[in-house]
């Protein structure tokens, strides 16, 4: 009999296999980083045919290293980097041209064109160049001969979890709704691909998966795991909201990798923001009424911290960042705005970019560190403070989870700019561990959400230690430094 269950995790930087026992605990896992191609500024790509190599070497060593083989794993559930394209040949199943990365931002001119009004109303998205739409239909506008092919069938659109399930399964061409949500090109009304938002971006609709739900039998995942079911798959951020077990309206998480991204569960229900939120569907299991969330979508989080050590040297290592910073015991003034992509939720301005102000010749490496570490956080709160206006209720405590929380210094951080707890779990990588709750749950490896939520342990709580004056001093100084970020490009 099968004791674990795997998640296959294909994020923004790296793609990792992990296994988990019936009580949540992590088995074994592996982990390989593919390569950040930046062509151009705002351009931002990753290769689909790296991906799908690393994913099957991930699943490969992780079994090995456990000394499991497939018939051990009940099922495997996928998790994914969400609003990211990938164009590839029906036929050959070779991509077609890079995979445009939800970062990228080469579209915004096409996104200065939309109607606003009517594509939140009909998708709960505001218009951006961070979701599907605009990416595939500027592939379809540049390259020669493309829009045909796709008009005939003969190219396919994914999310990278569809690009995965076609590899795993020898070519079904499926997404969950979770994923579909993220594209600009599903209606939140329907939860099935909206004509009008077709026509509007001149998508043909044989290029799109079929929607299914979140956690149901998508095929076997023979290219890797033969006769082992893919039994689910989501978002990353609503896996990790589901491995959080928030699963009651009001319940809320904050996940710290790349991006930063807060989710609150609003129940059967969609919440419409009027406050710069998204309005996305949390998780949907079989023909069960799908659970909506609202989320507030950050940009650059760890992405912050990776640019310090990779473009500018202030260390050789991300956890560096957290001994540096620690020298000082304030940034003094100085603020960072990560806007590399501009600013999203809740501002949504595509035209800021990034910038450090405050500087004079006192400050050092470690009070830039010491800003990013802050922004990470500072950013939170203004979703924070955005969820607050739109559901009319507070956080009395933040779940977190993410490479981002094992620095310690940075979640201190979080609780004193929110003014509330901070909790981490014993397992960080949650996105990870909601895919394989998902797919436990479809195939009844697991019975019930209590089951689950049983599952859940705190490994650590930080306690907010900053006065309300500091507080609102260093709000008032974030407020100003985001001002200077702005119209710094046009998108016209």
């Amino acid at each position: 009999m099968a004791h674990y269950i795997g998640a296959l995790d294909q994020g923004t930087t790296s793609t990792r296999f992990m296994i988990f026992d019936r009580a949540g605990h992590e088995i074994g896992r592996h982990q390989l980083e593919h390569q950040q191609i930046q062509p151009r500024p705002g351009w931002v790509e990753h290769d689909p045919a790296e991906i799908w190599e690393n994913t099957l070497k991930t699943i490969a060593v992780a079994l090995a290293d456990t000394g499991l083989a497939p018939e051990d794993l009940a099922a495997i559930g996928i998790t994914n980097q969400r609003e990211t394209a990938v164009l590839w040949d029906r036929a050959t199943g070779e991509p077609v041209a890079p995979a445009i990365v939800w970062q990228d931002t080469r579209t915004d001119y096409l996104v200065a064109r939309l109607d606003a009004s009517f594509v939140q109303d009909r998708t709960g998205l505001p218009p951006a160049t961070y979701f599907s739409a605009t990416k595939i239909q500027w592939l379809l506008e540049e390259i020669p001969g493309l829009r045909a092919r796709a008009e005939n069938g003969e190219v396919l659109f994914g999310t990278v979890d569809s690009w995965l399930i076609w590899n795993l399964t020898g070519g079904r061409h499926l997404t969950d709704v979770t994923n579909a949500s993220r594209t600009m090109l599903m209606s939140l009304d329907t939860l099935d691909w909206d004509d009008e938002l077709l026509a509007l971006f001149g998508i043909p609709r044989a290029m799109l998966p079929e929607i299914r739900s979140s956690g149901e039998i998508y095929g076997t995942a023979d290219a890797a795991l033969p006769g082992v079911p893919i039994a689910a798959t989501l978002g990353d951020q609503q896996a990790a909201l589901f491995g959080q077990t928030c699963f009651e309206p009001g319940e809320a998480k904050c996940t710290y990798g790349t991006g930063g991204f807060l989710l609150m569960n609003t129940g059967t229900t969609p919440v419409r923001s009027s406050h710069g939120l998204i309005t996305t569907v949390g998780y949907r299991f079989g023909d069960e009424k799908p659970v909506f969330a609202l989320e507030g979508s950050i940009a650059a989080c760890g992405s912050a911290i990776q640019w310090l050590r990779d473009q500018v040297g202030l260390f050789d290592t991300s956890e560096e960042s957290e001994s540096l910073a620690e020298t000082v015991d304030d940034s003094d003034g100085v603020c960072f705005v990560p806007a590399f992509s501009g600013l999203y939720a809740p501002y949504w301005r595509p035209d800021a970019r990034g910038a450090i102000v405050g500087l004079s010749r006192f400050h050092t490496a470690a009070h830039i560190t010491r800003a990013a570490l802050e922004a990470i956080s500072y950013q939170t709160r203004d979703v924070v403070e955005a969820m607050a206006q739109d559901t009319g209720t507070s956080l009395d405590c933040l779940q977190v989870d993410g490479g981002v929380t094992a620095n310690a210094l940075c979640m201190q951080l979080q609780s004193d700019i929110l003014g509330v707890p901070v909790s981490r779990p014993v397992v960080a990588e949650t996105t990870a561990l909601g895919a394989a709750y998902a797919a436990g749950l479809s195939i009844g490896f697991w019975k019930s959400l209590d089951e689950l939520r049983a599952n859940r342990h705190e490994d650590r709580r930080w306690q907010p230690s900053w006065t309300a004056e500091r507080r609102t001093e260093g709000i008032t100084r974030w407020r100003a430094a985001i001002d200077r970020t702005l119209d710094w490009v046009s998108v016209s």
